[in-house]
Parts: structure tokens; C-alpha cells; sequence
């Protein structure tokens, strides 16, 4: 059964203009200038440099213009010739300039290395090797099993297995397992195509010259890897009946290995990210003085070719289907152009008013450089003080570097949670942990301090934090635990 409702509902929904804004906000600026570059490809109606454009009082003139051209109008598209409107724009202006931005900034772009992968490498090192056809194909498929690690994550099993169903290669677990050994072992960096951390660092231990200190990290690791693993040092010197020095020698020589063999490789071939800062915040006269990067400021403006097609238009007396068609096609473009332009003069507002309120927010740091003068911040501050959306903030914050008196700074490093030391004053957890950071840093390596006897110091020092908190800071840190700091 058939039955009509009527229902009223109220929503919320943001127009494509406000979506374009947020999305440029939160482009860094790369990205930001690759995306002017796409949007000007994509819309010829849209130049750079500045000019005045007629846009405007056209835009009346064609909306009532408009009013005549309707749908039921028959057009023949092959009568329309768009080279005839189009033909004053076949090279653009921005085609021939190297840059969207000044002639006076740094033109340069970075050499980028062309070096083989770290797999083509172990491949290149494989083909030194006389093998015969099968050993060969077993050998590049246990490379192509390493990881970016340099472990096989697979068992001997599972790897004899897929040889036969991909490779039609029918052999025993036991010559894969002397494949491995034998020819995958060679290869370097040394330790790839380990099972384990443990056979990764005992392939590196054997590769070295033997000595008494190389013999007796091979016995740790061979025969006490747990206890080694957690420094259980007295257990260790009793077992292999050793001097407190022959020990500390051996676990000196297994602390120099590579857990991770291949990700040295591979962290070299890594691309590297070219940071060009937002902002520039300098300190002129004990007063600070904020800057926005000229590159996120570009200048653009509406493409004269296409305005003089919109005056042509206007002033012709009798208006075609094809030429109503063609402006209509302008119009689109001509819109769309301006409100690119609209978007980016409002992110350079927004990212200014923004990042304003934050240096003034922590402003001692700014003067001084001490990261201890960082205040607590969180999002909703900022966005309360420039009346803004906390997502506003966020993105602004989120991808955004300035450069300071005291280096290049991620402006999200400049908020922080807040809680009360003993003069109930709120102190940022930045500040904490850089001093809890630095009571680890000086305690005894031979006796490293506890959670509880690090709760018990920042107390002492006006900073009452529970233990469990103290574990918390400590593993943001990338701290490890106490039992994991002892040296000998």
C-alpha cells in the first residue's frame, strides 16, 4: 500500500566553494603549488599575475542575456566551431614563465638519485653466483620473500609449497633450507634472509674475524638469547664464567649489529621530503613580527582573452545559438576561476589569523627559544580566540612548518595537554616530559631509575604525577623501561 508523507527537516550542508577552501587549507605548501598548477591546466579562464579584469560588469549583462537561450533551442553542435572562441588563448601566459611565483625567488629543484632498488640489489649480487637453473630460481625466489626488513617472514615449509604451484619447482624442504644458508646468507648488507632477530644477528657474528670477544657473543646469542634480551647481566657473567669486561665487550659487539639489515638499504633510497616553511615568525626589537610564505600568496588573476570574448558577445547584435553556447561555456570557466581566487586570498586569511593567535599564545618561546616556555594548548583554544571550527585549526596545524630564531617547527609541536604542579598552575606536558627526559638522561646506566623513583623526583621538583603517567610519558618517548636501560 501506497501512502504520501510530508516531513520537514533542517540540515546543514557546506557549498563546493566551502569545501574547496578547506581543502587548500590544508595543503602545505608544495602540494599548494601543484594544485594552483593543476587548477590553472584545467581552466584556461584562470592566469597568473595580477590584472584587472572586466569580469564583473559582464556577468549581469550575460544573466540576463542568458534568460533568451533555453533548452528547447535546437542546436547542431557541428556548427560550432570553438576554435573561433579560443583562438586568443592557444598559449597562456603562465605556459611561458618557469614559476607561478616571483622572478626574484630561488629557482631551483632538487637532484633526485637514481639508484636500484634493494631487492635489484640482492638480484645483481645473486647473478655473481654459479648456480645451475633450478638452485637459481630457488635463490630469487627466497630474495623476492625478504622483506623491506630483510627477513623471510614465511616458514621452510610454506616456501617449498609455493615453489611448487607458481614455479612448478618440486624440491625438499631441506635444499631450500640449503639454498638459504648457503647462497642467500652471502649476500649483503649481512643478515638478510634471517628466520629471526637471533639468526639475523648470529649470520652477522659469524661473518666477522673470529676473535675470543666475537666467540663469546656467538654463545650468548646461540645459548642465552632470552636472558640476553632482558640484560639479565649477573645470570650471563655466571653462565659463561666471564670478567664484567669480556662481558661488556661481547654485548658491545652484538649491540653494534643490525637488527634490521635491509631497511638501511632501503631508508637511502626513501624519498625525501623537501620542507619549505609557511611562516616566518623573527624577533625584531623584543617584538615579534609574523610573515606568510610569498609562495602561498600567489598571484592570479581572470584570463583578459576570455573577458574580451565575453565583451565581443555583448556588444554583437545578433546572438547565435552557437556563440550562447560558447559564453555559456566561458561563464562556467570565468566562475570557476574566480572562485579559486576567492579560496586562496581566504587561506592566506585564515592561516595568518591562525597562526597569529598561536604566537601569541607562546609567545615567551618565541622570545627566547625555551621549549620549557611552551604553554598548554589544545585546538578548541585557538579556535575560540579567531572564532573558528576546530577542524579549521586542526588542518592549519596539522601540515604546516614555521621558521623560527630556533630552527624549522611543526606547528602542531606547539600544542600540548595541561596539568596542575603543586602551586595548582598549569604546566604543558611538553615541559615535563623534556624534564623527565632529562632526569633519564643523567640517572646511572649501571642503576636505572624506576617508574616510581621518577614519579618521586618530579614530585620532589613540584610536579605531582602518578606512576602509571610517568609510563605513559616515558613510552611517547620511545623510552624503554628500566630494566631495558642498564649498561654494564
Amino acid at each position: 500500500m501506497l501512502k504520501q508523507n510530508l516531513q520537514l527537516k533542517l540540515s546543514q550542508k557546506l557549498s563546493p566553494q566551502q569545501i574547496q577552501l578547506m581543502k587548500l587549507v590544508q595543503l602545505p605548501t608544495l602540494a599548494f603549488e601543484q594544485r594552483i598548477k593543476q587548477e590553472m591546466e584545467e581552466n584556461p579562464a584562470l592566469e597568473a599575475g595580477r590584472e584587472e579584469t572586466p569580469y564583473d560588469e559582464f556577468h549581469e549583462e550575460f544573466d540576463n542575456s542568458a534568460d533568451e537561450y533555453n533548452d528547447n533551442d535546437v542546436i547542431d553542435m557541428n556548427d560550432i566551431n570553438i576554435d573561433e572562441y579560443l583562438s586568443d588563448d592557444e598559449i597562456p601566459d603562465y605556459r611561458l614563465h618557469a614559476n607561478n611565483y616571483s622572478d626574484d625567488d630561488d629557482d631551483f629543484d632538487l637532484p633526485f638519485s637514481a639508484e636500484i632498488s634493494f631487492h635489484q640489489s640482492l638480484i645483481n649480487q645473486l647473478n655473481t653466483f654459479t648456480l645451475n637453473d633450478e638452485d637459481y630460481l630457488i635463490a630469487e625466489f627466497l630474495v623476492g620473500s625478504i622483506d623491506d626488513t630483510g627477513y623471510i617472514r614465511r616458514s621452510i615449509q610454506d616456501l617449498t609449497d609455493d615453489l611448487a604451484f607458481t614455479q612448478n619447482i618440486y624440491t625438499t624442504d631441506e635444499h631450500v633450507e640449503e639454498i638459504r644458508q648457503q647462497i642467500i646468507f652471502q649476500l649483503d648488507p649481512p643478515g638478510v634472509g634471517a628466520f629471526s632477530l637471533q639468526e639475523c644477528l648470529l649470520i652477522q657474528l659469524k661473518r666477522k674475524k673470529q676473535t675470543p670477544t666475537i666467540t663469546l657473543a656467538i654463545n650468548i646469542i646461540t645459548e642465552a638469547f632470552e636472558a640476553f634480551t632482558k640484560k639479565h647481566y649477573a645470570k650471563l657473567q655466571q653462565r659463561f664464567m666471564v670478567s664484567d669486561e669480556e662481558l661488556k665487550e661481547a654485548v658491545q659487539e652484538v649491540e653494534r649489529l643490525n637488527p634490521k639489515p635491509g631497511s638501511t638499504y632501503s631508508n637511502s633510497n626513501a624519498h625525501i621530503e623537501q620542507i619549505i616553511p609557511d611562516f616566518t615568525v623573527k624577533v625584531v626589537d623584543n617584538d615579534l613580527e609574523l610573515s606568510l610564505n610569498g609562495r602561498n600568496a600567489p598571484e592570479l588573476h581572470v584570463s583578459k582573452e576570455y573577458s574580451t570574448m565575453l565583451d565581443t558577445y555583448k556588444k554583437s547584435k545578433e546572438k547565435s545559438n552557437s556563440q550562447k553556447e560558447a559564453v555559456f561555456f566561458i561563464k562556467q570557466k570565468l566562475d570557476s576561476a574566480k572562485w579559486f581566487i576567492d579560496a586562496i586570498r581566504q587561506r592566506q586569511q585564515t592561516l595568518l589569523v591562525t597562526m597569529q593567535a598561536i604566537m601569541e599564545h607562546q609567545r615567551e618561546y618565541f622570545l627566547t627559544g625555551d621549549e620549557l616556555k611552551i604553554k598548554p594548548l589544545i585546538l578548541k583554544d585557538i579556535a575560540d580566540k579567531v572564532g573558528m571550527d576546530i577542524s579549521t585549526v586542526s588542518r592549519v596545524a596539522s601540515s604546516k612548518y614555521v621558521t623560527t630564531p630556533y630552527g624549522t617547527k611543526l606547528i602542531k609541536d606547539f600544542f600540548s595537554e595541561s596539568m596542575k604542579n603543586d602551586q595548582g598552575e598549569d604546566v604543558s606536558t611538553r615541559e615535563i616530559k623534556q624534564i623527565l627526559q632529562h632526569i633519564i638522561a643523567k640517572e646511572d646506566k649501571s642503576k636505572p631509575l624506576p617508574d616510581d623513583e621518577l614519579a618521586q623526583i618530579l614530585k620532589e621538583k613540584g610536579y605531582p604525577i602518578a606512576r602509571r603517567t610517568i609510563a605513559k610519558y616515558r613510552e611517547q618517548m620511545d623510552i624503554p623501561v628500566a630494566r631495558l636501560r642498564k649498561e654494564l
